[in-house]
């Protein structure tokens, strides 16, 4: 596949980033931190915000820009690969597709400067079914009061602006539909809303650098400026606000990806350097044969996210194809977990300790067939597109 003379200088960039993100990947999961000191490099390289255009400051890079260079970081460090996803697409993507020209102004420069955008869509009994959410936004006079618990919030705690999805009321009650609330919490720059809580971080398997974390708002007020109404408004607007997470969906998959990928290079430093019956392991013919399928599903992989980040929605879709972001990160994210795992065992017992970083990648990898998408929910998505059928999951069903 042919790229932009433009991709190739962000891989470039990537890859020199790589090679310092590399050595301390192990201190942010060991020490459960986040990365700022990659957030200070990739904020210097233009890396955070990449995708905004122009005139906010961005380089105006597109989504196969942007998985290009999510693959090289993710080869070294599944959690900075995580933050660049996050810094470019899904909620931030969103509010520069929809919001008004003083919300992309606002928010511009928090992402630039190195903030990761927390969208805020699950909740305790809302995850897969998200249109079960509870949280809701009703109208008083200037603004919106929000009220309800968000869980599983990646970034609660450290990042500044978030997206909280929540359902719409009038100020009789009436439900309205649900709607996006761009909410900062800055309180070092006296940004500051009274009512919000992190309540508690969950303790994760992977990925242990990133906080996940479960918020609540009481009361917490968002002004009318603050209220990001999508084309269809608040009836029909929630499709439109998802829409945006088709990108989200590619750049996941594509961390799975990139992580696979990495394996693969440790797979075949491993086999060329280890000995065993006296000759390298390179020569047995079963550990080449594994060798070659991990390099096929890497390959496969690769090819469907850069088709899916390539690809656009109907009727003019700023985001990539629903169908093919689902089908792509299914793919791409279960055969991360069998190339990861493979990579494992051929370095067998010095795999499962520390001293090399696949059981650290094995343990980062495994999230991406739960987050943004479970596989199951992604499968019944391709396959509504296959058959040209909605796939209700509710016990009414059709």
């Amino acid at each position: 596949m042919k790229h932009t003379s433009s991709s190739e200088s962000f891989r470039a960039i990537a890859r020199d980033l790589a090679t310092k993100f590399a050595p301390r990947a192990a201190k942010w999961d060991q020490e459960r931190t986040y990365c700022w000191d990659n957030i200070a490099d990739l904020t210097n390289a233009g890396l955070m915000g990449m995708t905004l255009p122009t005139r906010y400051g961005g380089q105006g890079a597109s989504w196969l820009d942007t998985v290009i260079v999510v693959e090289e970081l993710a080869k070294a460090c599944t959690l900075t690969a995580r933050i660049v996803v996050e810094a470019n697409m899904g909620g931030i993507s969103a509010i520069m597709a929809y919001g008004t020209e003083a919300q992309k102004e606002f928010v511009a420069p928090y992402v630039l400067a190195g903030d990761k955008p927390a969208i805020c869509i699950s909740e305790p009994d809302a995850g897969s079914a998200a249109t079960q959410m509870t949280t809701t936004a009703r109208r008083v006079d200037g603004g919106y009061v929000l009220n309800g618990t968000k869980h599983w919030i990646t970034g609660g705690g450290v990042s500044k602006l978030h997206l909280v999805f929540a359902r719409v009321l009038d100020e009789a009650g009436e439900e309205q539909g649900i709607g996006g609330f761009i909410m900062c919490q800055d309180p070092e720059n006296g940004v500051d809303h009274d009512g919000f809580t992190v309540v508690s971080r969950e303790r994760t398997m992977g990925l242990c650098g990133m906080p996940e974390t479960t918020l609540k708002f009481d009361d917490v007020f968002i002004e009318d400026a603050h209220v990001l109404r999508p084309p269809s408004g608040f009836k029909r607007g929630f499709a439109d606000l998802m829409n945006a997470y088709n990108s989200q969906r590619v750049g996941a998959g594509t961390i799975a990806m990139g992580v696979a990928a990495g394996a693969l290079d440790h797979a075949k430093r491993y086999l060329l350097e280890r000995e065993q019956f006296g000759r390298p392991l390179a020569e047995f013919q079963g550990l080449q044969w594994m060798l070659a399928d991990m390099d096929a599903a890497v390959h496969a992989s690769r090819l469907m996210l850069h088709e899916a980040a390539q690809s656009r929605g109907p009727n003019g879709s700023p985001f990539p194809d629903i169908a093919m972001a689902a089908r792509a990160k299914l793919f791409a994210s279960e055969a991360a977990i069998k190339v990861v795992n493979d990579a494992l065992q051929m370095f067998g017992a010095r795999g499962y300790g520390a001293e090399e970083p696949l059981e650290r990648m094995y343990r980062d990898v495994r999230m991406f067939t739960i987050g943004g998408g479970t596989a199951q929910i992604l499968r019944t998505q391709v396959a509504g597109s296959i058959l040209g059928i909605r796939t209700p999951q509710t016990r009414g069903g059709y």
